[in-house]
């Protein structure tokens, strides 16, 4: 069940003892909200993860911004398997570029195909990756990437009924939404020492939340055998 956005920001009014948003406006209140969403994006990847169908270029670099997907994305978080409808359908795995260089120094004059067998991915360029063997304009592959939240859009009018829609990032990080619009609340006034120690312990609350989620996912996931692919078992 999605978050309605108003619902965070009704919460963080009262608690801030001001409901009719007169210190801190509704507005700056849902760009606080937004860039909240996009520090646990930044921190957090995975926080918002989709699946999806990507066309291919002809060759073997591969940039997500060119793939046209939807919701934008952020980062690749792996790539699955083949779906062209004139390919063998198999799995794609993960190798480390220095290696395939090692081995076959040629490798990226290869010609086209619509079977990629493996991909290669370098952190420092987090929407590219290059397949081996170079594939064709045919070629799709399955793909999982970690993608932008919506941002809460700005209200036409004003009032609390007037900011419509849901948080763009799933319910277990509500409450460190609510925690980083307090943060910057109370960093609004933070000349005052009691405000400046309120903003600091927001920021910490936020910050633990998304460092216990991970915790908790990490002592949920399933399995790996030592040496595994992610995501196999």
């Amino acid at each position: 069940m999605a978050t309605p956005a108003k619902a965070i920001l009704s919460r963080a009014a009262e608690m801030l003892h001001d409901t009719e948003f007169v210190r801190w406006t509704i507005p700056e209140m849902v760009q606080w909200a937004n860039d909240a969403q996009r520090e646990i994006i930044t921190y957090r990847p995975d926080a918002l993860s989709a699946n999806a169908t990507a066309t291919l270029a002809a060759g073997s670099r591969q940039s997500l911004d060119a793939m046209g997907l939807t919701p934008l994305p952020l980062k690749l978080l792996q790539v699955l398997r083949n779906v062209a409808a004139t390919s063998k359908k198999r799995a794609v795995r993960l190798v480390q570029r220095h290696v395939l260089d090692a081995l076959q120094p040629g490798w990226d004059a290869l010609s086209g195909t619509v079977d990629v067998v493996h991909y290669m991915f370098d952190e420092r360029e987090p929407r590219v990756f290059y397949v081996y063997p170079p594939a064709t304009a045919l070629a799709q592959l399955e793909i999982l990437y970690s993608a932008y939240p919506v941002d809460i859009a700005q209200p036409l009018t004003t009032g609390i009924d007037a900011v419509l829609g849901n948080l763009g990032l799933p319910d277990i990080f509500a409450n460190a939404v609510l925690d980083y619009v307090l943060y910057r609340a109370h960093s609004k006034d933070a000349e005052y020492a009691a405000n400046s120690g309120m903003a600091a312990s927001h920021y910490a609350a936020f910050a633990q939340a998304i460092g216990i989620e991970v915790q908790a996912t990490s002592a949920t996931k399933p399995r790996q055998r030592p040496g595994a692919e992610p995501g196999m078992q």
